[in-house]
């Protein structure tokens, strides 16, 4: 059987420094806001190539604290991907706002910039593009927009750590970038765990007081903040499995360029651009027959996922709140499979993929 994900394969390499790391800070006696979780966000700003990372207790939450920290009129419109995972449109809904759903380009299921302009009113206030399964959106096109409609940008870059457009990471184009470190991320922690990373100074104070009951000095408060920290065993681990990150990327990379050149042009592929380097969190072909040749693979000895079943609008929690047809949408969700690409996977997993695709008969 090739497995989709396995986190035991996949945290193998690292398992004895994870235990040092562990037994270090068990030691230490400092469990939260330590010097750990100082080190990850350093190193993490470095390599995104910002001035200020905050560790915070999950992607999720990484997305709420940015958005409540913008301190926008309650009922703001943000512009949304239609297609985008319900993470990024709970996270409007907690801080009070209004997501306005955009059509995704179906080329790159990426938040299309030819369709933001006509999104945009009075109440609109921010951007808000997810880089969905490891690929950036059009980050320069939808920059010119923000800074010609004096915008807020929020990038979701759960899926994209390390991805790049222009030589620049996600993490460095908007005011604000929300990650995840989910454990089946390209950077994944032993659990939850998350980050926001800014260039903006006093954005990066408010955020590291509101992660923390809204307090920088013990027992004072200056926002109505939150209980949301990068804990200090996560901050190690990430801190050990950051040191790989390229490493990792190449090798999904190297994996994903085995699918893209082998595949036979029956299955909707993931396009390459000049200009953007792919990370591959999520390796997704599209295929009308999708639930069909799901079970085909599995019969064969191959698990599969599908990201994601439903979209956001269809949903049973999002009934009477999310309005509108999103046919591109919904044609994304219906016919894409996530084929195997973990740091585990080998040449020859891949190649058995390929040869059982290519015979697949829908």
């Amino acid at each position: 059987m090739i497995e989709y994900e396995n986190l035991e394969k996949l945290n193998a390499p690292y398992r004895l420094d994870y235990e040092k790391k562990f037994s270090q800070v068990l030691q230490k006696g400092w469990y939260i806001l330590g010097e750990q979780v100082k080190e990850f966000e350093l190193a993490f700003a470095k390599y995104c190539g910002v001035k200020h990372c905050i560790g915070v207790g999950n992607g999720l939450d990484a997305l709420i604290l940015s958005l409540i920290a913008l301190d926008l009129p309650e009922g703001s419109e943000v512009i949304v991907p239609s297609n985008t995972y319900i993470a990024t449109i709970l996270a409007i809904l907690h801080a009070g706002l209004r997501p306005i759903l955009v059509e995704p380009d179906l080329a790159t299921y990426n938040m299309d910039p030819n369709k933001i302009e006509a999104a945009i009113t009075s109440k609109t206030r921010v951007i808000l593009p997810v880089h969905l399964y490891g690929k950036l959106c059009d980050m320069q096109a939808i920059m010119d927009i923000a800074h010609r409609r004096q915008l807020w940008v929020l990038e979701d870059a759960a899926q994209a750590h390390g991805a790049m457009q222009n030589n620049i990471k996600a993490g460095a184009w908007a005011d604000l970038t929300a990650f995840s470190f989910y454990p089946t991320k390209n950077l994944g922690a032993i659990g939850d765990a998350g980050a926001i990373t800014t260039n903006d100074d006093k954005l990066a104070e408010k955020l590291t007081s509101i992660r923390n009951y809204g307090s920088r000095v013990k027992y004072y408060n200056d926002y109505v903040g939150f209980n949301s920290r990068l804990d200090e065993v996560q901050a190690g681990f990430l801190s050990i499995k950051l040191q790989h990150l390229d490493e990792i990327n190449q090798h999904k990379r190297q994996l994903a360029s085995y699918y893209l050149e082998q595949i036979d042009e029956r299955y909707i592929k993931p396009v390459t651009q000049i200009g953007f380097f792919d990370v591959y969190h999520i390796f997704n072909v599209r295929h009308p027959q999708r639930d069909k040749l799901k079970s085909y693979l599995l019969e064969q000895g191959i698990k599969t996922e599908i990201h994601y079943p439903l979209p956001p609008n269809k949903q049973k929690a999002m009934q009477g709140i999310l309005t509108g047809n999103y046919p591109i949408s919904e044609e994304i969700h219906q016919t894409t499979l996530s084929l195997p690409i973990s740091t585990f996977h080998t040449e020859n997993d891949i190649k058995q993929i390929i040869e059982a695709l290519n015979k697949f008969e829908a």
